[in-house]
């Protein structure tokens, strides 16, 4: 919603807006092994909470940058927060509190992620019609602080054992799960040593320059095509919305992990074909509701994946060494769709591309199974 009107009122290129993304999810993986094992010792709590903190005020500064130089400072160190504490913060507090219903948990984590994506275009896009995009970012600043803050500082425990609690909230019954549970339980050396991890890493790197790309790119390529910015908006809304709806589907699935990430896969290959083939709102919606539903199978089962093959001990410390192939790749795709639009003309090349990417990662996501278990 901001590439557009902030690209026509400082005359700046759609590749050089992309630049600010990529820039954050660069310091991200740099910043991704230094925050994982902070978050298997201290807690998701309060680096959480402080990381809200920060991105409110990126927001606010945001809407009040003058130069593109103030723009890559601002939104650069918001989207590092993005790129690695949220995404290691988030998901280490669910793997770390559930093992039996960790599916279903990832699944309403991805779910509450899609909702919020599905609320903020639309609120963002009024904001923007109604006073300008410096509105926008003041109205998302607003947002961070009561809802990304409040609750993390409030409610969140680093593991259910300081609470007494087994895995799952089982009440009470810490010591008898301790007894019975077959954890595998992963150093980070051994970690790395296995071909899963390389392979997972391989699919991390093939499909999130899409994930990152085409989200970003989905409204300017639509507004591009025809489509007017309200209705650019509801189509971005039912791709949020598609992705939660999936989230909640993959999550109750029984089909082996690696499946579901293959699925998710060929789903984001699929919404990328018809991405390039949009020149309506009908296709548009199609689009967005299979690369939606791409996504949700993607951002739940990734995080169960790392989890169940390498279990909750060092979950944090793992992700934060394999974090930085998934910011990387968050970082290439949107520069990617930007530079191949500046030179082409159309987003159309890039569409392609990413349907090329996603369906190598769904041939990956075969081959990527459960490590010989090292269990507690």
């Amino acid at each position: 919603m901001f590439i557009v009107p902030m690209c026509d009122h400082f005359g700046w290129s759609r590749t050089g807006f992309s630049g600010a993304v990529s820039l954050g999810s660069f310091l991200g993986a740099l910043a991704a092994p230094l925050t994982g094992p902070l978050f298997d010792r201290h807690g998701s709590r309060v680096l959480l909470a402080a990381s809200a903190l920060v991105v409110a005020a990126c927001s606010l500064a945001l809407a009040a940058t003058w130069s593109l130089v103030g723009f890559y400072a601002a939104f650069g160190i918001s989207r590092m927060m993005f790129s690695a504490p949220f995404d290691v913060g988030t998901t280490a507090a669910v793997a770390k509190w559930f093992v039996r219903s960790r599916a279903r948990a990832m699944a309403l984590l991805s779910m509450s992620a899609g909702v919020g994506l599905a609320l903020l275009p639309p609120l963002a896009q009024l904001a923007i019609s109604t006073y300008g995009w410096r509105a926008g970012w003041l109205s998302l600043a607003a947002v961070v602080l009561v809802i990304g803050v409040i609750p993390q500082w409030l409610l969140l425990v680093r593991q259910p054992e300081d609470a007494g609690l087994a895995p799952d909230g089982i009440p009470g019954a810490r010591e008898d799960f301790a007894a019975g549970a077959k954890e595998a339980v992963y150093t980070p050396a051994q970690a790395l040593a296995t071909p899963a991890l390389w392979l997972l890493m391989a699919y991390t790197v093939l499909v999130f320059p899409v994930q990152a790309g085409l989200s970003l790119h989905q409204a300017p390529h639509l507004l591009e095509r025809g489509l007017s910015p309200g209705m650019a908006a509801a189509v971005v809304s039912t791709f949020s919305v598609m992705a939660a709806a999936s989230s909640l589907a993959f999550g109750a699935l029984r089909l082996p992990a690696r499946l579901s990430l293959c699925g998710g896969a060929l789903l984001m290959a699929l919404g990328a074909l018809l991405m390039h083939a949009v020149h309506g709102a009908a296709l548009a919606f199609a689009a967005a509701a299979a690369f939606g539903a791409g996504i949700g199978a993607l951002l739940t089962m990734l995080p169960v994946v790392w989890a169940n093959y390498f279990g909750r001990a060092h979950f944090g410390a793992i992700r934060g060494i394999t974090l930085p192939v998934q910011v990387v790749g968050q970082a290439l795709g949107p520069l990617l769709a930007g530079a191949l639009r500046d030179v082409t003309g159309d987003y159309g090349t890039g569409m392609v591309l990413f349907a090329v990417l996603s369906a190598l990662a769904a041939v990956v996501a075969v081959f990527a199974r459960p490590p010989s278990p090292q269990l507690r």
